[in-house]
């Protein structure tokens, strides 16, 4: 098993409730190319432990192509966590992808995962490592994001959780990952904090939920500002919020067409020995190339555009 992560498309998390047979269907045939199927906040204490039946048959029996399969497990305080990864992935096994971690506060947290998803794959013979994702969503988790990050090979993403990072913070709004009142961007340091950290870990930034998915416009908005800072994705709450945020996360056919002519013009002029050239009166050089290499040419190539 390599110690590099596997580059997923996540341009939307689709958030699923794991005790309801019928939405983690619709999941599965919906356009996101992550699902998350919860075990967390979207399923009540009484029904976790028939949620994570449910998970697993769903994983094993319907059709997810080609998304990323993931379960959100319950925090490490709780009395469920780790039945939640042993059962979980003793049921689905090869049709697991990565498993989410919520309130992450230290690299213990992630490394206490990491350790018993090792045992766990060398007892069931899994060809494939399970990744990890973490939550951060509380003030100490920030504060510690960079160690997060750099926990362990297996971790490939780190989510910004406005929700409960707003309860920790005692920050007043009315809705999940909204401005309320606020002259800027509240989230932009958080945002900015999180998204260093992961691209100095060399794994994915991506934005967490906008609760009123009834105004598709903020929605947008949201993960306009997002993207623009490093994200490579946002959740979403609703299905209704799938085709903003994978217009928004996904390079326009225009903007690619143009970074490939240019990294095209640079090649044969490196041929040539010339170190920068001008294309249609804009200086191109090694810089120039690999912002477009990494903003949208990488992504190009993943999401097969």
């Amino acid at each position: 098993m390599t110690d590099r992560p596997p580059r997923r498309p996540r341009r939307v998390q689709l958030s699923t409730p794991g005790s309801s047979e019928k939405m983690i269907q619709k999941a599965s045939e919906s356009k996101a190319d992550h699902v998350f199927l919860d075990l967390e906040d979207a399923v009540a204490p009484s029904q976790k432990r028939d949620a994570r039946k449910k998970i697993i048959e769903g994983l094993k029996t319907l059709n997810w192509k080609g998304k990323t399969r993931c379960v959100r497990i319950n925090d490490l305080t709780t009395e469920y966590a780790y039945e939640d990864i042993i059962e979980v992935v003793e049921g689905a096994g090869e049709h697991l992808d990565t498993i989410m971690m919520t309130k992450v506060m230290t690299p213990a947290d992630v490394l206490f995962a990491d350790k018993l998803l090792f045992q766990m794959e060398k007892k069931l013979k899994l060809k494939r490592r399970i990744g990890l994702e973490a939550l951060i969503e509380e003030v100490e988790g920030m504060q510690n994001v960079d160690a997060i990050a750099k926990s362990t090979p297996r971790l490939e993403c780190l989510v910004f959780g406005m929700g409960d990072f707003s309860a920790s913070m005692g920050v007043t709004n009315k809705n999940v990952g909204e401005n309320d009142g606020y002259p800027g961007d509240i989230w932009h340091y958080a945002r900015f904090r999180l998204i260093m950290a992961c691209r100095a870990a060399g794994i994915d930034p991506v934005d967490g939920p906008f609760a009123d998915f009834k105004n598709p416009d903020v929605y947008r908005e949201e993960c306009k500002r997002s993207m623009i800072l490093g994200c490579v994705g946002k959740w979403a709450i609703h299905p209704s919020q799938i085709d903003i945020a994978l217009e928004v996360y996904s390079p326009k056919p225009e903007d690619i067409a143009r970074a490939r002519m240019l990294e095209k013009a640079y090649a044969e002029a490196e041929a040539k020995g010339l170190g920068a050239i001008n294309v249609d009166g804009i200086m191109v050089d090694v810089a120039s190339i690999r912002i477009l290499r990494n903003t949208v040419l990488n992504k190009a190539d993943l999401y097969g555009l």
